[in-house]
Formats: structure tokens, C-alpha cells, sequence
């Protein structure tokens, strides 16, 4: 199998060496760069599987770069690093479409795991072909019309029912993580848009309770599971 191949850039010459140096132990192939520019340049030339960009760096941000590689490969998988955690930055973070936010300081471990997590959705995404319809036991969902029907009962659901509701489809029977719902619907993982999500969840159970069948699982400390 070929190495996991990761661009990261980091302008603090000390941390972008012990990250290069632990991701190279946990056998990431990692290629390190010191500002924006020099990591844009490197991208043009090489094939990356994740990028893992640094907010604040001299010569083009974080952001810019991300925009950048975007045009370049739409899906590849970019996770930020930075020091900064107001709300503005993290919505500004995804909407370059990042696919997380780690602030620093933050552990080794966690940031393998999260590397680890978005590499299996990536490869997950890649092999899927999204659907428009879903069967969930005995009901259909249309989620271009955000119809979910049960013999010859339809709801219109509202547009975060559906996104979440969607969402739980693509991973059912397998746990849909809180943080991946969270900012995949609602931009921001804050503890207001956490209950806000449960709301959610709470009025999905209530939709799909005529089929017994049908369930949709708390994993606690990790997400939700639509059994079906």
C-alpha cells in the first residue's frame, strides 16, 4: 500500500519539524514548507493525500492557500492549524472548505486521529456516488424535495432536518460523528448549536417512529447511528 501523503504548512521552523518528525514515525509521508507560497509551489508539482495548513504565514495565509489548492483538487481532504479560535475564523476556516480546525496547542495524538477520521470519510466519499433518494425501512426520503414519506404520508422537512437527516443516510448503520454533523450543517461545533442538533435529532426520531424498525442511536461521547 502506498504511504499517506501529507503537505503541511507550518512558518514555526521548531513545530513544523516535530510535526514532520511524528508524522513521519506514525509513516505519513510528510513534506514540510515554511510559508504559503513555498507550500502552493510544492502542490503544484506533487500529489498530496491531506494538507495540513497553518492560518498565519507570511508570504500567502492559510486561507488563500486553501482557496488555491482548491482550484486545484476540490476534494483533497485540508485541515488548519492555528493559534486563532474565534468564531469568525473557524466559519471563515470552512468555508475555504476545510474539513477541520485544530487549535493550537493541541495533542499529537489527537491530531493523528483526526487525520486518520477524515482520511476514511475522504476515501469513503470517493467510492460513493450521492444519492437523491433513500429507502430508511418502510419510508422514502427525497432529498432534492426534502420529502420523507411513509406510504402515503409525506412531510416536507426543513432544510437542516433534511441536511441531517441526509447525512445520518450516508452513514447508516455506522456512527455519524457529533463534530462532522456539526460542522458539516451548522459551521460551528459551540455547545448552542450542539443542543440545537439534538433538537434535530429529537424531531427525526419523532418522524420516523411509525416504523419500529427504524432507529437512530446516542454513541456516547461519539455521535448517532440510523439503524435501518
Amino acid at each position: 500500500m502506498n504511504k499517506v501523503s501529507i503537505l503541511l504548512a507550518e512558518d514555526d521552523t521548531n513545530l513544523g519539524q516535530l510535526l514532520k518528525s511524528y508524522l513521519s514515525a506514525k509513516e505519513y509521508d510528510t513534506t514540510l514548507a515554511t510559508d504559503g507560497a513555498a507550500a502552493m509551489k510544492i502542490f503544484r508539482k506533487e500529489k498530496f493525500s491531506l494538507c495540513l495548513l497553518d492560518v498565519m504565514m507570511p508570504e500567502m495565509d492559510g486561507f488563500t492557500l486553501a482557496r488555491e489548492i482548491r482550484t486545484i483538487d476540490p476534494h483533497i481532504p485540508i485541515i488548519f492549524l492555528t493559534a486563532k479560535n474565534l468564531k469568525e475564523d473557524v466559519i471563515e476556516g470552512f468555508k475555504t472548505g476545510a474539513d477541520d480546525y485544530l487549535t493550537k496547542p493541541f495533542s499529537m495524538e489527537e491530531l493523528v486521529y483526526r487525520i486518520e477520521a477524515i482520511l476514511r470519510r475522504s476515501t469513503k466519499r470517493a467510492t460513493d456516488v450521492p444519492a437523491e433518494k433513500y429507502t430508511i425501512g418502510k419510508y422514502s426520503f427525497d432529498v432534492t424535495r426534502q420529502l420523507l414519506t411513509y406510504q402515503d404520508q409525506s412531510r416536507k422537512l426543513t432544510t437542516k432536518e433534511a441536511e441531517l437527516l441526509e447525512l445520518l443516510c450516508r452513514h447508516r448503520n455506522e456512527v455519524l460523528e457529533r463534530n462532522l454533523a456539526l460542522k458539516s450543517i451548522w459551521i460551528d461545533d459551540n455547545y448552542f448549536n450542539a443542543r440545537s442538533m439534538d433538537v434535530y435529532i429529537t424531531k427525526l426520531r419523532k418522524y420516523l417512529s411509525k416504523d419500529s424498525q427504524v432507529e437512530i442511536l446516542n454513541i456516547h461521547g461519539k455521535g448517532y447511528k440510523l439503524l435501518c
